[in-house]
């Protein structure tokens, strides 16, 4: 599915040429016939399948609408309606098709989420510029909409002032609106458009902003614990199979210590040895295989191999000096020569 909906954009985007959706109209219409072919089959089966928990699911439903649009669209294509412009612009609809994207994708589903959870908080903070915006419009109309000797292009209604608080709150061209209220002699006109800034943009625009990023980072975090704890409860599961295969083998294998008679127990383990293989997993719960022991093991091992080299060559320089003192009392024992010319 993923792939046709990666088709269909491709060929969404290749039709934007005229020249060729011109000499290839039978090609794309047939393209066009067979996607939708296939979001129509995909629809009546989940629909099929589970037909109640199919509406519960609001990316279902996102889909239901895309493929109603889609399928209105194509049922009216050869109408009269293709004639007008508005028609050609409504054609431009068919891009929502590319939306059943985000219902394959886990990531963008967390996002669209995110996205629609934000919508209160902005909404309040869009309400507050608004006011904003609303107060400053009926202070610069009164300031600067004078019919006479006023902005009336920027200031002369409520339109004008918004579309210009607009501009000056995403801080495009302000600096020309604000020489244009100079020209007409509002020198001071400087105070209102700073003050207006530093709200409109510096607090609130940067609000918006910031809303926008806590939520995404909010919707982040929540997604990077869902796949922790997906691949937590996945290697769980594993871990139980291999827990439960060893505990099916050991089983097996005491039964067939009861059934069959060993001579010894080596040749049991001789035994149980051949069915192993080097696939196979071993789960350890044990502490003297956990990594901690193995290095603290390690360490103490290459201790004693250096406690063992002293020890040699203590016991060599004790030999040593044994050996001197025993040459030291040999020469003492043996007779003064001249005692015995004597």
């Amino acid at each position: 599915m993923i792939c046709s909906i990666s088709l269909n954009a491709i060929f969404l985007a290749v039709e934007t040429d005229y020249c060729l959706r011109l000499s290839s109209s039978t090609f794309f219409a047939l393209t066009d016939t067979l996607i939708l072919s296939i979001y129509t089959t995909e629809f009546l089966l989940k629909v099929y399948v589970d037909p109640i928990a199919y509406w519960k699911d609001g990316y279902n439903v996102l889909d239901a609408v895309i493929l109603l649009v889609a399928l209105i669209l194509y049922a009216s294509s050869s109408g009269a309606a293709t004639h007008f412009h508005s028609w050609e612009m409504a054609k431009g609809l068919q891009a929502l098709r590319i939306l059943k994207l985000i219902k394959y994708s886990k990531g963008m589903r967390v996002f669209t989420q995110a996205l629609g959870q934000m919508v209160k908080t902005v909404m309040y903070v869009l309400i507050l510029l608004f006011l904003l915006m609303f107060i400053f419009a009926i202070l610069g109309h009164g300031l600067y909409g004078d019919p006479e000797t006023g902005d009336t292009e920027n200031w002369g209604n409520m339109e004008a002032a918004f579309l210009t608080l607009f501009s000056l709150v995403t801080v495009d061209g302000w600096t020309d609106l604000q020489e244009e209220l100079e020209d007409h002699g509002f020198t001071n006109s400087h105070v209102f458009t700073i003050v207006f800034i530093l709200l409109g943009f510096f607090v609130f625009f940067n609000m918006f902003i910031g809303v926008v990023i806590i939520k995404m980072q909010d919707s982040t975090q929540k997604y990077e614990r869902e796949c922790k704890a997906a691949k937590k409860a996945a290697v769980w599961a594993k871990k139980q199979a291999i827990l439960k295969k060893q505990q099916e083998e050991v089983s097996k294998l005491t039964h067939e210590q009861k059934t069959i008679q060993y001579k010894a127990f080596s040749e049991l383990v001789d035994n149980f040895k051949k069915t192993l293989h080097h696939s196979d997993s071993i789960v350890v719960e044990d502490f003297c295989v956990s990594i901690p022991f193995i290095d603290l093991y390690l360490t103490a091992l290459d201790l004693q191999d250096d406690t063992v080299d002293r020890l040699q060559d203590l016991y060599c320089e004790m030999l040593g000096i044994l050996n001197t003192i025993l040459e030291d009392m040999e020469e003492k024992s043996l007779p003064d020569p001249e005692k015995i010319q004597k």
